[in-house]
């Protein structure tokens, strides 16, 4: 089973001039935990996740900086620019190694250095569940 039979195509994005607020607002609206943070020409720049929140507003320190943070702050204030990709004729097998040993949890998949969609360990799962992915995938 290949990476473009389990992905996601309807992916949630941003820019790096994208409101963090907006961001905040579609991780929780879109029930994701990161979004990829994309060009003009959907090349991939970075990802903000829910960590990465997490951790900005634990450096903010007090409240005001905090409120600076999301009023003001943009996705490139926050990004991590090492995104994890992947190619959508890439082998499901291929994904699952790839999530392991970079520890992430989801792969923005890229074909023609643009994104065409997201795969997550969700995804594997599901296919494993259901009987789509076998031993000899």
């Amino acid at each position: 089973m290949r990476v473009a039979d389990l992905m996601q195509t309807n992916v949630i994005t941003a820019t790096a001039e994208t409101p963090i607020s907006e961001i905040i607002r579609a991780l929780a609206d879109g029930h994701v935990s990161s979004v990829p943070v994309v060009d003009g020409h959907r090349r991939v720049l970075g990802v903000v996740s829910t960590s990465d929140l997490i951790v900005a507003e634990a450096e903010a320190g007090d409240a005001e900086a905090r409120t600076v943070l999301t009023e003001r702050g943009v996705a490139g204030d926050l990004m991590t620019t090492n995104a994890v990709t992947i190619a959508p004729d890439a082998s499901a097998r291929e994904a699952a190694r790839l999530m392991l040993y970079a520890e992430v949890h989801r792969l923005f998949v890229v074909e023609n250095d643009k994104l065409v969609g997201v795969i997550s360990t969700t995804d594997l799962v599901r296919a494993v569940a259901t009987g789509g992915i076998g031993k000899a995938t």
